[in-house]
């Protein structure tokens, strides 16, 4: 197939389509990408990519790895470091050292290679990658420290296992031209070239940081200004040295993630949108391109290294790395279980491989079939065993969807409450502690501050929490945090009170607010007059005998159903624009008026109050 267009094509579809499945099923997308890829090409042969692309691969898939190292490192907050910085350094440091040492020698004891190749691709398998290890947190509700650490070694370790392949392969070089050479002639230049391309990073992150907020570029430039700069600074550093590019857009991520600048904030649904795109695109490319004959070495010896891979390099280098540390044991050993391998270890693994051969190492060619061997078996040993391990080892967060409660208003709190005795997590936000009192008196879990700040991002772990309901007193900030949360949490999951009526061209359109609660659209004066009135929330179970029409004809005139729960607590809430399908075992939750008698006797309690005398001051 020679029409780059149709392939580009097939490949986003491919790509797209299965993290949609993903989506849909909770496999693990990276198991369904490389399936699709595998598939379209070495399979049905219907994709070759690089016979589309020709030499144009190769850096097309380089830019791709530098934009989703460089993406990560924007996710990378110092701040987290004081829950897993000492975890994270260690690894960083000790891990490498001790990862590359048992995989240089699983290389040589168990897959028979020859020890140079064995050497360079141990250096290698110190990646776990953040193409495979952020989308399988993403999926999988793991707790915040351990996801923490596992995101961040993702991050730092993959321009670290560059570097170590970098070193390796131009030692052996050195030697092939001349025999004798020491590692004091070839370590040197190349740690020197990494901290030059950390410096170029760091003071591309520096230019943008002082330009961006001062109007040098304009709003609508500033995404393609800035993904420009990465692959400036990804080419520029490589010409220094071979792939210390790696190291100055990862360098540039973390420096741009701490600079505290506002202007970044707007960029982040795009950056994410293209982190998928990418991930996608290359994991196709790469899985499409794999050759039966690159497969055709393939032994006994090689099934055992996988094993030995597994099941002992990197349990072994986790826990000596952290041993003595303050991170739990059973953290620790769920992520000495967790290392999903990706982009950058099937890539750097192409490249040198052809390099090696060009020096007299034959067994490069081994390089291409056993990395796509190693990221096709920790993907799906990790991808199929995450949820397993976590729940084994009781690190998995809660699997019943959450309610974040953003304003702790009298109704807000009453409905926090109710969600609250259905085993549904609740967190009421509130930036007044003043307000927040009603909550504590509930002993309705709370957060102190401001939902919008920043700082909460680290502070508070909005993982749990898949609806978001905003009912302050003031309906424009409504819309304000639901427009703000409607990328993370999602379009349909956030709402707010207040009417959004779509014919009033005065009124803020909807995709600008959340969707509004009760197919009424109560608003906020609406229902603080019916706070007042003593309105409640009742909840009504749902059966074969007992429909959604004899829960209706139940409620008192003007009640209004506001959502159905479901088993596993999936909430499904009525809206002016959405009604959904109640089925048999649903609990409605209904806010209806007091009954007869209740209204009776607070209209008496009111009167009552009127009338007596206003006691001495």
């Amino acid at each position: 197939m020679h029409s780059e267009a149709l392939v580009i094509a097939i490949i986003g579809v491919l790509g797209i389509g299965a993290q949609w499945l993903a989506w849909r099923t909770n496999w693990p997308a990276i198991v369904l990408m490389l399936a699709a890829g595998f598939l379209a090409g070495p399979i049905l042969g219907f994709l070759n990519p690089e016979e589309t692309f020709g030499n144009l691969l190769e850096p097309m898939i380089s830019i791709g790895v530098a934009l989703i190292l460089f993406e990560g490192g924007l996710s990378l907050d110092l701040r987290e470091l004081r829950h897993s910085g000492d975890a994270v350094w260690r690894l960083a440091t000790i891990g490498v050292a001790v990862g590359w040492a048992l995989g240089s020698a699983a290389g040589f004891y168990v897959a028979g290679i020859v020890w140079p190749v064995a050497i360079l691709f141990g250096g290698i398998l110190v990646v776990t990658g953040p193409t495979v290890v952020l989308p399988l947190l993403r999926q999988s509700n793991i707790q915040t420290r351990p996801a923490s650490i596992l995101k961040w070694e993702a991050i730092v370790n993959d321009p670290t296992g560059a570097l170590c392949a970098v070193i390796a392969y131009e030692y052996f070089r050195k030697v092939a031209e001349a025999p004798g050479a020491s590692l004091l002639e070839v370590v040197p230049p190349l740690l020197i070239a990494a901290v030059i391309a950390g410096v170029i990073g760091y003071a591309a992150a520096a230019a943008i940081a002082y330009l961006f907020p001062r109007g040098a570029v304009p709003e609508y430039l500033k995404v393609p200004v800035l993904f420009s700069v990465v692959i400036g600074v990804f080419v520029l550093s490589n010409k220094i040295e071979h792939e210390a590019g790696l190291v100055a857009v990862t360098v540039m991520g973390i420096a741009l993630a701490n600079m505290d600048m506002s202007s970044l904030r707007s960029i982040h649904p795009f950056k994410e949108n293209i982190a998928v795109l990418l991930v996608s695109g290359i994991f196709i490319l790469l899985s499409s391109s794999l050759q039966f004959d690159e497969l055709q070495y393939f032994n006994w010896r090689f099934g055992a290294f996988l094993l030995v891979l597994l099941f002992f390099v990197r349990p072994v280098t986790v826990l000596v790395s952290l041993l003595g540390s303050s991170t739990p044991w059973n953290e620790r050993l769920f992520i000495a279980w967790i290392a999903p391998r990706g982009i950058v270890l099937v890539a750097i693994s192409g490249l040198f491989a052809l390099r090696l051969n060009e020096i007299g190492y034959t067994d490069g060619n081994l390089l291409i079939g056993l990395s796509f061997a190693v990221v096709v078996a920790t993907i799906v040993a990790h991808g199929f065993t995450v949820d397993i391990v976590a729940r084994w080892l009781k690190i998995k967060g809660t699997n019943r969807p959450g309610l974040l409660v953003v304003g702790s208003t009298p109704w807000g709190v009453a409905l926090g409450k109710q969600m609250h005795d259905l085993d549904t997590p609740v967190m009421v936000v509130d930036s007044s502690w003043q307000r927040l009192a009603a909550a504590r008196r509930e002993g309705l879990p709370y957060y102190h501050g401001e939902i919008l700040n920043e700082a909460t991002e680290h502070n508070l772990d909005l993982n749990p929490y898949q609806v978001l309901v905003a009912v302050t007193e003031n309906e424009a900030y409504n819309a304000l945090v639901c427009s703000e949360f409607a990328h993370e949490v999602g379009r349909d999951s956030v709402y707010q009170l207040g009417d959004a009526d779509e014919e009033d061209h005065r009124a803020l359109p909807p995709s600008l607010r959340g969707r509004a609660l009760f197919e009424a659209g109560f608003g906020v004066a609406e229902v603080h007059q019916r706070q007042q009135d003593k309105w409640e929330f009742r909840r009504t179970k749902l059966t074969d005998e007992f429909s959604i029409e004899d829960a209706r004809e139940k409620l008192p005139d003007g009640a209004q159903m506001l959502l159905l729960l479901r088993e596993g607590g999936i909430m499904r809430f009525f809206t002016h624009a959405a009604r959904p399908e109640p089925r048999a075992g649903d609990i409605v939750i209904s806010y209806s008026p007091p009954e007869p008698g209740d209204r009776e006797a607070a209209a008496a309690k009111r009167a009552a109050k009127r009338a007596s005398p206003a006691q001495p001051a």
